[in-house]
Order: structure tokens, then C-alpha cells, then sequence
């Protein structure tokens, strides 16, 4: 085992490497990749003093168990998946110090979906674009471009020293995570007018619930009615159904609906374009949020202006200041 290192013992369900992402390439074909609760990462790489875009591990509804190679300063944050060192419970969004040779595992999840793990040093696989982000995929970046299997050793990097066993984040700084009265606020894209108004007033009045399939890539809703289309004649080189356009880029966030049925919100290491009209986008503050969300679980969306998502994110940059104050 290397000299900073932590071997996987049980991968969990999906865990892999993420940081923050590798901007500057959707237009290639190449997603963001990255957490997809970034305030939780964010939360755990400050929390065992590392940079925020230090590379952490994102576990999904189900916690790897890692065995530490040497002593180290790990955080947990993000979804309610209570970790244990040596089978003794640790808190949530606080470090606390793992001796050498201890093994770092989880109970089951009480709420939420993405978990995410920091270790002061971050995690030290190589950088690809710019960034250490698994895109699965493409099998690139992370460790060997894939979530982590049994056996795997993963390196990790020089911890900066700045980081506190008992650090915590307290609970007014942190983001709850929701088992009802969701909602996901939207700005109505350049597709809107293609479906009817009932179709319209339908897709906010009505509830919505997550679907199994939800993933990195997109997240899908079941539930509501189906949307119905203004009559048109195809242009050429759209398809047949309704919901087929001339293919167009994908926003980060953007929610297409196939056939009029099911929506899907574009996520992390979704691709960058396609065939599909796009109702809406999700606005930048609620993308974590879509993140920490269960399948089955029941969402509304909300319709909000361009100058009411740009307040939202304007909300979430000094709920991001304040970390510095409170961590």
C-alpha cells in the first residue's frame, strides 16, 4: 500500500473521485463532471483544511469501507449516512482523526443520497483537464476513469496541516436535506411555447416523483401529465414525435421532455446536446438540491424569472461566504 493511501474494502454502491468539475469543455462534448452537491464538498474539503476544489469521494445512498494506510483528518457531509471508525458511529460535518490501519465504514442512510467523504490532503489520482473529477462514462479522470472496486488503492495527497480533529460545520450552516415539500425552480426555456398552456399551468401545479433511474447523468420525473404539444409541422431534419427538435445544445440544468412524458434534468455528466426540446432549466441554486433527492421521491417545480435565479444564486454565494465564518 502506498506511503498516504486508503484501500477499498467495499466499494458501496457508486462511489467514485469528484471535485469541483472541468468547465471549459461542454462545448467538446465533455461534461462538467464533478460533486453533485457542490456546497457539500465544498463543506468537507474546509472542514479538514483542504482547498474547496480538493478531490473527495461522492458515495450514493449506500458508504464504501476504506482502510487508512497511514493516520489521517476525514469530514463527512451531505447526505444523513452516519460513518463509523472501527464500528464506532463519528458525527456528520465534523473531522475527526483516523489512525493507521483503522477502517472508515457506514450505517444506512437516513436521508438524503450523495455523501461526501474529504481527507486533508484530498485524494492525489492525476489530473485530467484540469481536473481529478470520475467521468464514467468516458472513462476519464478519477481513479482509472471508474467508480472504486474492492482492492483499489487510492493515493492520497500532503495534507496542508490546517485542518482541527472537532472541527464542525454547526447546523444553522448547513443544508437540510428534504423528504417533502420539494421544489426545484425553473426559468422556462426558448421551447416553451411548444407545449399548449394547459400543458403549462399543468407541468408547475402538478407533483411530480423522482424515478429510479435517476443518476449523474440526468434526473428523471414520473408522475405528472402528460404535456401536450402545439401543433406544427416537423421541420426538416427533426424526428417525427412532437418532442423531436433540430438538435440543439443542452444548458447545464436543462430539462427535456421525450415524448411528452417524463422530464429529465440534465446533471453533472450529461451530454451537451441532442434532439430533444427543452422546456426549462433548473436554476444554478437548486442543482445540489436535485442531488440529495431519493427515487419516489415527490417534487414540485416552481416558475421563477432570470432575475429571480440570479437572486438565488446571489443567496447561495453568501451561504458559501459564511462557511469561512463558521468552519
Amino acid at each position: 500500500m502506498a506511503e498516504r493511501s486508503f484501500e477499498v474494502v467495499k466499494p458501496g454502491l457508486a462511489t467514485t473521485v469528484q471535485d469541483l468539475g472541468r468547465p471549459g469543455y461542454y462545448h467538446l462534448g465533455l461534461p462538467l463532471s464533478g460533486a453533485m452537491d457542490r456546497f457539500a464538498l465544498i463543506a468537507a474539503n474546509r472542514l479538514v483544511g483542504n482547498a474547496d476544489g480538493a478531490a473527495g469521494l461522492e458515495a450514493v445512498f449506500l458508504g464504501p469501507e476504506l482502510r487508512f494506510s497511514a493516520d489521517a483528518l476525514v469530514a463527512i457531509t451531505g447526505a444523513e449516512l452516519p460513518p463509523k471508525l472501527d464500528g464506532v458511529e463519528q458525527p456528520l460535518w465534523t473531522a475527526f482523526a483516523v489512525k493507521a490501519g483503522q477502517v472508515l465504514s457506514f450505517a444506512f442512510l437516513k436521508g438524503g443520497a450523495r455523501a461526501y467523504i474529504a481527507i486533508a490532503g484530498g485524494i492525489d489520482v492525476p489530473e485530467v483537464l484540469g481536473s481529478r473529477s470520475t467521468y464514467a462514462l468516458g472513462a476519464l479522470g478519477g481513479f482509472e476513469g471508474r467508480a472504486l472496486k474492492a482492492g483499489d488503492v487510492v493515493p492520497l495527497g500532503a495534507p496542508t496541516g490546517s485542518g482541527r480533529e472537532g472541527t464542525s460545520l454547526p447546523k444553522e450552516g448547513r443544508r437540510p436535506t428534504q423528504e417533502s415539500g420539494v421544489e426545484i425552480r425553473v426559468v422556462p426555456g426558448l421551447y416553451w411555447h411548444r407545449i399548449t398552456e394547459d400543458a403549462q399551468a399543468g407541468f408547475f401545479e402538478d407533483t411530480w416523483k423522482v424515478a429510479p433511474e435517476a443518476d449523474r447523468i440526468g434526473y428523471r420525473f414520473r408522475g405528472g401529465k402528460k404535456l401536450d404539444f402545439v401543433p406544427r409541422q416537423q421541420p426538416f431534419g427533426a424526428g417525427s414525435d412532437p418532442s423531436n427538435i433540430v438538435d440543439s445544445c443542452y444548458p447545464y440544468g436543462s430539462i427535456q421532455v421525450p415524448g411528452g412524458t417524463e422530464p429529465i434534468v440534465l446533471h453533472r455528466d450529461a451530454v451537451s446536446g441532442g434532439g430533444y426540446f427543452m422546456i426549462g432549466t433548473v436554476i444554478s441554486a437548486d442543482m445540489d438540491l436535485i442531488g440529495q433527492l431519493q427515487p419516489h421521491q415527490p417534487v414540485r417545480f416552481q416558475s421563477v424569472t432570470l432575475d429571480e435565479a440570479l437572486a438565488a444564486r446571489a443567496v447561495e454565494k453568501v451561504r458559501l461566504a459564511k462557511l469561512g465564518e463558521l468552519i
